[in-house]
């Protein structure tokens, strides 16, 4: 499995409702040192219907100002559905934060 496939694979597991950060996918896809590369993968996202690549934020909680599928409001606005809210331009971590189980 590539680098993008095991990012993919992992985005896949971030239940509704939930976010991820960047750092956090990187490392549950083996390498915490893949944050960009985390960023690259989401940016050509091939299935966005599968992969939700919109619950993913930055560390401090931030949706992407380039969300590729529609902008960051287009990102804001698909999280809101979900339940998630984003006060100030920044999700709660600790209320929203994904604990994925290594």
């Amino acid at each position: 499995m590539n680098s993008f496939e095991l990012i993919y694979s992992v985005v896949k597991r971030i239940p509704r409702g939930r976010v991820a950060t960047y750092g956090q996918i990187a490392g549950l896809a083996g390498n915490p040192r893949w944050s960009r590369v985390v960023g690259y993968a989401l940016h050509v996202n091939p299935d966005p219907a599968t992969i939700p690549c919109h619950r993913v934020v930055n560390r401090r909680g931030e949706p992407s100002k380039a969300f590729v599928f529609g902008g960051e409001n287009r990102q804001i606005e698909l999280l809101e559905r979900e339940g998630v809210v984003i006060c100030d331009g920044h999700v709660d971590l600790e209320k929203y934060l994904w604990r994925a189980a290594q």
